[in-house]
């Protein structure tokens, strides 16, 4: 029977993003984890959230892979902890998005003689979205021929393939305030333009081909008896192909740029969080690769969240996910992941390495 006591200890720190103490505190016990089986060890020091680190492994002449983890949870001190167990499954937060995953990492690096052209970079923000990371995993993920993501497994051990697109925008609407009863023609009703623009987003969404836009929020005004003087819409817009996202970003553009109500004018910021991850040539035969190396099927999804994957993904790097263990309930208080998946995780991943570094 597997010992989980090295993810309990994990799964009993508070590493809620914005806890920078406790986020550095799960950082150090995967670094000595790491050190332990030959890694160096780069700190990206940060002030305001955890520090990023990166694990270099002795070379040999042949592609590199980077693993890809991040050491951040959800969960603020007080609203989620603890590790708990049963027969069949562990909770806790954390457990499958993604301490669960990094700790498959770890193992499967153990159980290797030797370690070449393996290396880590594991972020401390990805759950606010890897603004503070992400050109650090840019840069970094240009010298890999292969990246491996740890996020959860699908519910029958799928790995992940293709991830759509995230991008947040925030449209801020300027009018003219007016007496509703009195000087009605005098004001510029910008809750009106907010309302005509609206419609218009919603219009993007083509849901044929995996496109959402989504105006999550909407505000502005004074009071029933004044012309609104501003409003702003916070939307979302998810896509799953680069032609579906520059259809829509350019005619967000177009919407924020043409104004519905004479005189009023909008100002749009925000932008791209994550690029759009297909599925390619290059990955399915890495998948075959694999395939070989574990003399096992691998079975394979398509997800509408994004992950760091993503990120990697858009420098042109052959990018995998989903090689953490199978879990449900993340981003709730009912977070588990399956004791099962996760040994079968430990079990392919550990051959996946050793096939590699056999045909370095």
């Amino acid at each position: 029977m597997y010992d989980f006591s090295e993810l309990a200890e994990l799964i009993n720190i508070n590493s809620y993003t914005k806890n920078k103490a406790g986020v550095d505190e799960n950082g150090s016990i995967m670094r000595k984890k790491f050190e332990a089986l030959g890694y160096k060890t780069e700190v990206f020091e940060r002030k305001d959230f955890g520090n990023h680190l990166y694990f270099t492994s002795q070379k040999k002449e042949g592609p590199n892979i980077l693993l890809l983890g991040h050491l951040d949870t959800v969960f603020p001190p007080g609203t989620f902890e603890g590790f708990k167990e049963d027969e069949e499954w562990i909770y806790g937060p954390g457990v499958c998005d993604m301490k669960g995953g990094n700790l498959v990492m770890v193992e499967a690096l153990r159980a290797q003689e030797k370690i070449f052209n393996i290396d880590i970079f594991l972020v401390s923000d990805e759950e606010i979205g890897s603004d503070d990371s992400r050109e650090f995993t840019k840069e970094i993920a240009k010298n890999y021929e292969y990246c491996l993501v740890f996020e959860a497994a699908g519910k029958n051990d799928e790995i992940v393939v293709a991830r759509k697109g995230i991008g947040t925008f925030y449209v801020d609407i300027e009018g003219k305030a007016a007496h509703a009863g009195n000087c009605y023609s005098d004001g510029i009703d910008a809750n009106l333009e907010a309302a005509h623009k609206l419609i218009s987003f919603s219009h993007l969404t083509n849901l044929s081909k995996g496109t959402t836009v989504n105006v999550g929020k909407i505000e502005g005004g004074i009071g029933a008896n004044t012309i609104s003087p501003q409003a702003r819409l916070i939307l979302e817009a998810r896509f799953t192909t680069q032609s579906e996202r520059d259809r829509v970003l350019a005619e967000i553009t177009e919407i924020v740029n043409s104004s519905y109500v004479l005189g009023s004018r909008a100002i749009l910021s925000g932008g791209l969080q994550r690029d759009v991850m297909e599925e390619s040539e290059a990955q399915l035969l890495f998948i075959k690769k694999i395939e070989k190396w574990s003399k096992q099927k691998i079975l394979t999804e398509k997800r509408g969240g994004g992950s760091d994957a993503n990120i990697a993904a858009s420098v042109g790097v052959v990018t995998l996910d989903g090689f953490g263990p199978y879990g449900d309930g993340d981003h709730t208080i009912h977070e588990r992941t399956s004791k099962k998946s996760f040994i079968n995780r430990i079990e392919l991943v550990s051959k996946i390495f050793k096939g590699f570094i056999d045909e370095l």
